[in-house]
């Protein structure tokens, strides 16, 4: 998989370009040429074609010269045929979910789902050019509209809308139908042969879980069927981000990324979605898409466009050892600051006495995602204390397993995160949840101190500050080895069980 189409930052020249930012080199002689040829072509059609010289009418010459985008593919919101989405013949769909108030989307239609508690989606069928200036998706139509048309909407594309401190730091962009005769004033400068996707590089996408849980897998499971031919348009685009994440973008869309904050060009589109949809937590939920695809498809996404790189080579000959040669392996993740394991490295050694390889994989440690994918895709089993690196599950392999450990106060809030999305990629699940007296809170407050005796009734009596300042941001944990040594024995006699599987078999395999 080729590395991400990051934004196209020519300068325009005056030139019209196309969709990969690929700007025309011709002379100015053949150009002269050429306008003249095109122009008499045109003045034949429109005396010959009464039909023509109306739309000349109603939309000028203009129309000729940049061909309204559905020319090219026309988008609708609903395949006739109820099939598996993306293409139909000539007609891209652009939505995929079921039973969805924009299923159903002509031509020429601006339409939202605001049905949803986490997030709103837009859907624009037909000619949609960015206006980047008001930071608005207009909508030129090539018929008059119907009288109960929808005009104008406002939406800000991110997947936690019952958030309004964070929903009021993502931008708003308009979605507004427009009049014919304001054509001339956004002819298109970047023509794009497909629709627009509208996503955000901000909220809390700074942080690995909310990337994915709150970005990727949703962008993914909103526009997989359109099968990379999608452009993608990113408000509060980043260098970071788009290096960080650069081979899932490009898993995602074939072309470059528009920086929609920056770019001053006008880009036109085939037609738009606006937002993203959201299943859950990491979560895809086959029963609400056309295609019925479920995050294992999104796995296998990452396993594409990773896959082909050099860090994974050296894991694929090690996996090409017969399985009885190797032990499984044992993947630890390595937190600094807060939720630290204090005795990680007996804990690593007991793992070894038990019969496992082990590696450590440290957080924050500037590892590229491709090289994090290489290494614990050849895991066995991953263990870590409850964060956002926990989120790498998504490299694991089918019929890997997770074990989360949860500090006190902690569980429900870890399970809520891992516990049903590894599940539903085929992974074993597991949950260590730490006692008083593994926790560093013993030190401060005792083992007689509700902190430490009761968490639960702690927490309602403190607050959601409580939690987030002491049992998520205050304590680390120092494991009882003689208990945690009953889980590695587990998990190991698991994985030596599940490698006797046939590899199809391995998602399915026995607890």
């Amino acid at each position: 998989m080729a590395s991400s189409k990051l934004p196209d930052l020519k300068s325009l020249g005056g030139a019209v370009e196309d969709g990969g930012g690929g700007k025309s080199k011709a002379k100015w002689w053949p150009g002269f040429v050429h306008f003249f040829f095109v122009l008499s072509v045109v003045l034949c059609v429109i005396l010959y074609s009464p039909r023509l010289f109306a739309l000349t009418s109603t939309y000028g010459l203009d129309f000729f010269v940049q061909p309204p985008p559905e020319t090219l593919s026309r988008v609708v919101g609903q395949d006739s045929g109820g099939g598996d989405g993306g293409d139909v013949g000539d007609v891209v769909v652009l939505d995929n979910q079921l039973h969805s108030p924009c299923s159903s989307l002509p031509g020429d239609t601006i339409c939202c789902d605001r049905s949803d508690f986490n997030t709103d989606v837009c859907f624009m069928a037909g000619d949609v050019r960015l206006d980047p200036a008001s930071l608005s998706l207009l909508l030129f139509p090539q018929q008059r509209p119907a009288a109960n048309a929808t005009v104008e909407e406002r939406i800000r594309p991110y997947t936690r809308k019952w958030e309004p401190f964070i929903m009021n730091r993502i931008e708003e962009v308009r979605l507004r139908m427009a009049r014919p005769e304001e054509a001339p004033d956004h002819r298109c400068d970047v023509r794009h042969d497909a629709p627009l996707l509208v996503m955000t590089a901000g909220g809390y996408t700074g942080n690995l879980f909310h990337a994915f849980s709150d970005g990727f897998v949703p962008a993914w499971l909103t526009v997989q069927h359109l099968r990379r031919r999608v452009v993608l348009g990113v408000l509060s685009y980043n260098p970071w981000w788009a290096g960080t994440y650069s081979e899932i973008i490009s898993g995602l869309s074939d072309y470059h990324v528009v920086d929609l904050l920056h770019d001053k060009r006008t880009h036109c589109f085939t037609g738009a979605i606006v937002g993203t949809r959201f299943h859950g937590i990491l979560a895809v939920e086959p029963t609400r898409l056309r295609d019925n695809k479920t995050i294992v498809d999104f796995h296998d996404l990452l396993a594409d466009v990773y896959e082909n790189g050099e860090d994974i080579v050296p894991q694929k000959q090690q996996q090409q050892q017969p399985a009885a040669a190797r032990r499984p392996r044992l993947g630890i993740v390595s937190r600094r600051g807060t939720r630290v394991i204090e005795n990680q490295a007996a804990m690593a050694q007991l793992a070894r006495s038990v019969g496992f390889d082990v590696d450590i994989h440290e957080t924050a440690n500037g590892m590229p995602l491709s090289a994090a994918y290489a290494s614990l895709s050849a895991c066995d089993v991953l263990v870590g204390v409850h964060g956002a690196d926990l989120t790498k599950f998504l490299f694991l392999h089918p019929g890997a397993a997770l074990v989360q450990i949860a500090p006190l106060g902690v569980p429900p809030i870890a399970h809520g995160c891992y516990a049903a999305a590894s599940a539903r990629m085929g992974l074993h699940y597991e949950q260590y949840d730490a006692r008083g007296h593994e926790s560093s809170l013993v030190r401060k407050y005792g083992l007689d101190d509700a902190v430490v005796s009761d968490p639960e009734r702690a927490k309602r009596d403190k607050g959601w500050d409580f939690v987030a300042r002491v049992y998520l941001g205050g304590q680390n944990v120092t494991l009882d080895l003689a208990r945690f040594s009953e889980t590695l024995s587990r998990m190991h006699a698991r994985a030596v069980r599940v490698r006797s599987l046939p590899r199809r078999s391995r998602s399915h395999g026995s607890p």
